[in-house]
């Protein structure tokens, strides 16, 4: 059952599955650690954390297992500003969980999220997900929804085409080659990238899933987006928008952990977006709040209100790829 939804309105309302991370401490491995942290480990919920962060109102909306892991995610992502109540207690299902086994040629992760509260979400649920929201609430959808279950592909379906519930639909493609193949997800991500009003992809996944190994040939491909954002990691974004083909180079940082960067980067981008904000401004903000994650371990850090980034995300192109061409390292990307 849900939980009140009597919130205020959110500007972004992020849908999608999160579940418990199980992490064991510094320097051991899952096998032997004696110590281990649990931290919510999801896109959406990300997305949505990053521009609560920012200072714009965000909600996350998922179904959770009525257990232990369940309260912790609600509790641990309502601590970061965003509104939870949007998220369902599911009694029959369990939380999807992973563990993290750090190991010295890279981190493996193990899933345990078959048959998850998460994966059951459906058509039925919006009702009580999309509750009081209207067209001023941008929504946001990833590719790892489809990938969960038929009645998630129909859902994510659903709401890009339907447009039953909020305003502008965004949607990350967030190929996951361990939930389904590159075959088996091409076409679905394409139509639903198409479906959307912004949509974010990286050069890494577009190539395997369409062999579109260019932000132009991604263009071709999706040229119907209002809004592309196409992703080239360290170099930076490609934003093709208002019959535009803008390049926002990345800021340089030096990287602590990837993971996580994109998700701030999107939160940071639709922050801007719903603040009004031209998609050459949002770029740069999502490229100053994914900077901050790169700096750290973590999948979101706390941000600055977005008001205070204003002065350098509106830099002339010049200064902005002087600025951008400093590197830096923790701590150093305050100014």
């Amino acid at each position: 059952m849900p939980v009140d939804a009597g919130h205020e309105t959110p500007a972004i309302l992020a849908l999608g599955e999160t579940m418990a991370a199980v992490v064991p401490f510094a320097g051991d491995t899952a096998a032997t650690a004696v110590g281990f942290v649990v931290e919510p480990a999801g896109a959406e919920s990300n997305v949505a954390s990053t521009a609560a962060q920012l200072g714009v109102r965000a909600a996350w909306a998922s179904r959770v297992g009525d257990d232990a892991f369940g309260e912790r995610l609600r509790r641990s992502v309502a601590a970061r500003s965003v509104d939870v109540s949007r998220v369902i207690t599911d009694p029959a299902r369990p939380t999807g969980v992973m563990v993290k086994d750090p190991q010295p040629q890279g981190s493996a992760v193990t899933y345990y999220r078959r048959g998850s509260a998460a994966a059951a979400m459906s058509i039925s649920d919006a009702d009580a997900m999309f509750a009081g929201v209207g067209d001023e609430t941008l929504v946001h959808l990833s590719g790892v929804t489809p990938a969960l279950s038929a009645s998630c592909a129909a859902l994510v379906q659903w709401l890009l085409q339907s447009r039953s519930y909020g305003g502008l639909r965004s949607f990350d493609v967030n190929f996951r080659p361990r939930l389904w193949s590159a075959r088996a997800a091409a076409s679905e991500m394409a139509r639903l990238a198409r479906a959307s009003d912004i949509c974010f992809v990286g050069l890494d996944e577009a190539e395997p899933l369409w062999g579109t190994a260019t932000p132009d040939a991604v263009h071709r491909l999706l040229s119907d987006v209002p809004q592309l954002v196409v992703k080239d990691g360290a170099r930076g974004v490609t934003v093709y928008a208002t019959g535009q083909r803008l390049f926002v180079p990345s800021l340089q940082v030096d990287v602590v952990e990837p993971v996580g960067a994109g998700d701030a980067f999107a939160g940071g981008y639709l922050a801007a977006i719903v603040k009004g904000a031209d998609p050459r401004t949002a770029a740069r903000v999502g490229h100053l709040a994914a900077a901050r994650v790169l700096l750290t371990f973590a999948d979101v850090v706390a941000q600055p209100p977005i008001e205070e980034l204003w002065h350098l995300s509106v830099l002339a192109d010049e200064e902005w790829a002087e600025y951008a061409q400093r590197p830096a390292s923790v701590g150093e990307r305050d100014d």
